[in-house]
């Protein structure tokens, strides 16, 4: 298994909606740097309980602002006291999977907490 990596979530701005987005980070980097033409997440198209495991959650929105045209999803595992993002793909528009990105392995404990002060 990979080696663990720190999770954590920055809301950023966003130049089209114009009000702050929601990014993971992974080890202190957005997962935007691994993808173009993703953005950040608007909470109101959050889930109510966001990242949570699960086949093809939402991640990542479509840089436009609106995350149903065209999101970033993973499938968020639990092995053991570990949360594991996986198999990141683009369904909406051209079904792409990026084989070369992650799997990114968290600790639960603080994947947890960052989710609570999400809230």
């Amino acid at each position: 298994m990979p080696k663990r990596v720190e999770f954590g979530m920055a809301g950023v701005p966003h130049d089209v909606v114009h009000e702050d987005v929601f990014v993971p980070l992974i080890d202190g980097t957005p997962l935007t740097d691994w993808f173009e033409a993703f953005s950040g997440v608007r909470r109101e198209d959050l889930q109510p309980k966001p990242f949570q495991p699960g086949k093809a959650r939402l991640v990542l929105g479509c840089d436009c602002g609106i995350a149903a045209c065209g999101p970033l999803v993973a499938d968020i595992t639990v092995e053991g006291d570990t949360i594991v993002w996986s198999r990141f793909r683009r369904p909406q528009r051209d079904g792409h999977e990026y084989e070369n990105v992650g799997p990114f392995v968290f600790g639960r404990v603080q994947y947890d907490e960052v989710l609570l002060e999400l809230g």
